[in-house]
């Protein structure tokens, strides 16, 4: 897939470490092109850097990894999204968010063309995503969206990625629900003392 990555820091940045390894075309959709955040993803040659619009043009997916205060602003800068598949990978957090919005990915529908948009690589840490295992167990991914092939299109990434599995938690009223599950991650690695070394695993029997 050619994947255009908005936002290269830790977040974007592991994302785009895997899948260029995977083999996929990723474009880093940045303000400045010269001076960035990440400019060390380029060693992999199937990572390429552009601006927005530029990256956005190209690509079949795009996913956001900035902060959540400035979804509003990135999701008008990214020009036409018709037809394109957007992954929002942000949290609020703390109330720290976009005005008027409860969640990024109602944002991010509001302020684009684009109707294919998910919420997924939002519920753990940027280090379970550079590394999905623990010792030979890789833990879980979740999205949720009324998009179909915008959820095929981020369980397959999530898959690519080293998710063991990725699972479908429902359509877009379930955003929200989605930043409580990241909130709930956060409040035991970050206040409760687990450390950021926790994941999740869904078992069955």
């Amino acid at each position: 897939m050619k994947i255009a990555i908005i936002g290269t820091g830790n977040v974007g940045g592991a994302l785009a470490t895997k899948w260029a390894q995977h083999g996929h075309h990723i474009l880093l959709g940045v303000q400045d092109t010269s001076n960035f955040k990440g400019k060390e993803l380029l060693s992999n040659p199937n990572t390429t850097v552009h601006s927005v619009t530029e990256a956005v043009q190209q690509a079949e997916v795009i996913l956001i990894a900035t902060p959540a205060t400035a979804a509003a602003e990135v999701a008008q800068s990214l020009g036409d999204t018709t037809g394109k598949i957007i992954i929002d990978a942000m949290n609020v957090v703390m109330g720290r968010g976009p005005a008027g919005f409860s969640n990024t990915a109602d944002c991010i529908l509001a302020n684009t063309t684009s109707r294919d948009v998910v919420k997924c690589f939002n519920t753990t840490g940027f280090n379970n995503m550079a590394n999905t295992h623990y010792g030979d167990v890789a833990i879980d991914a979740f999205v949720a969206g009324d998009s179909q092939r915008g959820k095929e299109a981020a369980i397959q990434l999530a898959k690519d990625a080293g998710f063991a599995e990725c699972y479908d938690i429902g359509g877009n009223d379930k955003f929200q629900l989605m930043e409580q599950f990241a909130f709930f991650w956060i409040n035991l690695a970050m206040f409760r003392g687990q450390g950021r070394e926790i994941g999740f695993k869904l078992l069955k029997r």
